[in-house]
């Protein structure tokens, strides 16, 4: 198994493509009351999310027009340092927040929530990643409210044994790990992460969905606009497909500073859609795709978009092989 903390370098100061941000990603900046009540709700039970941590475009509309948001739990310090993302890096006070749980379940409860998001930095501090605590917040969500759904989006554990068993048998109702990118520019965005890894996580949830073992659904979301061809978003997405995953989510990515990592190009709403054609042809049952989607953007709309079982597996030989780490 990796160390525990690899954090690397800050990409050098860049800057995006040259022009303004095409209209397409445009965004409101409207603050209705109800964006200021989840604002204080969240704030008045020391929580965290990650529409604020990893400075989300969708912020305004969630939490303003649907009062909804997507927590954060096991702390704002994260163990990896990704080159895309605006969530702060490095070694977090030891040990979790023993009340968290409960404060999760009580904040679903007050925002009214059929569908709630949960997320979390990396923990790779702890000996089983965070595994048990993301168990104790599933299920004091079930306990707190029986009629909602619990949406998990995890890190990958770092491939500590039996961290997907902890998880899953807290029943989430979708469970999802965001492969990110495309192999060629893994070690470039996620150094502290490794393609094949990821993907087999998703293919063993996958498998024990199938097996009966876990009765939820499978998902995973992608970025583009990071430098990768179509060509490679397609054959990722036939890995997706190939690893048993039913949901998908194709979003721009967006520079948070300039410390990060920069923008290569505006993808069109066009090549997006092509996306979508192009997933739904490979049988992933529902594909988000859009400029400003991300992993939790309309994820309610996700659970109900096919009914009984998750369908046929891919044909034989689907997933492309020869990925990168």
């Amino acid at each position: 198994m990796d160390k525990l903390i690899q954090i690397g370098d800050r990409p050098a100061k860049t800057k995006p493509p040259r022009g303004k941000r095409p209209p397409w990603l445009g965004i409101r900046l409207a603050t209705p009351e109800r964006y200021h009540q989840v604002k204080r709700l969240v704030k008045d039970l020391n929580l965290h999310t990650v529409c604020a941590e990893a400075r989300c475009p969708n912020i305004y509309e969630c939490w303003g027009e649907h009062g909804t948001a997507t927590l954060m739990i096991l702390g704002e310090i994260c163990t990896r340092r990704c080159g895309f993302c605006a969530v702060t890096s490095g070694r977090p006070k030891p040990g979790v927040d023993e009340e968290e749980p409960e404060h999760v379940a009580e904040a679903v409860a007050a925002m009214g929530l059929r569908h709630a998001v949960i997320t979390s930095v990396d923990r790779d501090d702890l000996p089983d990643g965070g595994a048990r605590h993301w168990a104790n917040v599933i299920e004091a969500v079930h306990r707190r409210c029986p009629q909602t759904a619990v949406e998990v989006l995890t890190p990958d554990f770092r491939g500590v044994p039996d961290a997907l068993d902890i998880v899953l048998g807290a029943r989430p109702e979708v469970f999802s790990h965001n492969l990110e990118t495309v192999p060629r520019l893994y070690r470039m965005a996620r150094p502290g992460s490794r393609y094949e890894r990821s993907l087999e996580f998703l293919a063993e949830a996958s498998r024990r969905r199938d097996r009966g073992e876990y009765a939820g659904r499978i998902k995973t979301g992608i970025m583009v606009g990071l430098g990768e061809t179509t060509e490679e978003v397609r054959a990722t997405m036939r890995d997706i497909r190939g690893a048993g995953v039913e949901i998908l989510t194709i979003g721009q990515y967006l520079q948070p500073t300039s410390e990060h990592l920069p923008v290569d190009r505006w993808v069109h709403p066009e090549e997006f859609a092509e996306y979508r054609e192009y997933a739904l042809s490979l049988g992933f049952s529902h594909c988000e795709s859009g400029p400003l989607v991300r992993s939790s953007y309309h994820a309610h709309e996700h659970v109900g978009c096919s009914s009984g079982s998750p369908g046929p597996a891919p044909p034989e030989g689907l997933r492309d092989s020869g990925a990168s780490e």
